[in-house]
């Protein structure tokens, strides 16, 4: 186990929005065709030592918007007992939600998110919400609070103004690193978007995580967006068949994630 935090050379790609003339998207390709993916039961080790099988579950999730909480609490009515562990402690007067520092969260309970259903459990390890949604024939991020279904991708916003009076609004695609969680995800005890372990996937991220980047940019800037991916994807298997040197030489100026076990 590995975890790469020093900071390399990313390869970005910019973009209008086909739907939106006054939009730029821009998006980190160095991320986007790297081989992370979830290996939660699979040897995750968690965020905390103390709860190794709860994964980046540990504090509950916070709520982007109302919407995103209404949304979420039409699925938490279709959890039965045998999807959901925890669904006793949903019914007593504090319910599935608490406040932190004014904002609600989904509840903390035997230190895990509500929703944590655990390894003993009859009804099977990991998320309720994304259980149900998997047995509803409905995507995951349909029934999970925001802040679950995009992690470890992140969407920012930023404006970009020019000098004759035109700005865009520039929508960003991004690996969620340790920094953005804030101070504490300085003293995470394991973080999984920048380890080795982590970097097996047999597929890039920008094709397992389809449903979340068409959600966050649209269908329309998707099909820009993997067009550009695929391209690199092909050419860094081109590179890889060369001799081995020369096969690192040119694929380090390509900035390949620095995770991935490109050689």
């Amino acid at each position: 186990m590995t975890e790469i935090l020093k900071e390399t050379p990313r390869t970005w790609l910019e973009f209008i929005d086909p739907d939106a003339s006054g939009t730029l998207i821009k998006a980190d390709l160095t991320w986007l065709t790297s081989n992370w993916e979830c290996i939660f039961g699979r040897g995750c080790k968690g965020v905390e030592k103390t709860n190794p099988n709860d994964g980046c579950c540990i504090h509950g999730a916070h709520f982007t918007e109302a919407a995103d909480k209404k949304r979420v609490a039409k699925w938490v009515k279709k959890l039965t007992p045998d999807i959901w562990e925890k669904q006793e402690h949903a019914n007593s007067k504090k319910g599935w939600t608490e406040k932190e520092d004014g904002v609600e969260k989904t509840r903390v309970v035997d230190g895990a998110c509500i929703f944590m259903n655990s390894p003993e459990f009859a009804g099977g390890q990991g998320c309720a919400l994304h259980k149900l949604a998997m047995v509803k024939g409905a995507k995951p991020l349909e029934a999970k609070p925001d802040v679950c279904w995009q992690l470890p991708i992140r969407r920012s916003y930023e404006t970009r103004e020019f000098e004759d009076d035109t700005d865009y609004q520039v929508i960003v695609i991004e690996e969620y690193k340790r920094k953005n969680w804030g101070e504490g995800g300085h003293t995470m005890d394991w973080y999984c978007s920048s380890d080795t372990d982590a970097h097996t996937a047999t597929e890039p991220v920008y094709i397992s995580e389809k449903d979340t980047l068409i959600e966050l940019i649209g269908k329309k800037a998707y099909a820009v967006l993997k067009e550009h991916c695929d391209n690199r994807v092909a050419l860094l298997k081109t590179i890889k068949k060369l001799p081995g040197r020369k096969a690192k030489e040119i694929l380090l100026s390509l900035n390949p994630h620095p995770a991935d076990r490109f050689i």
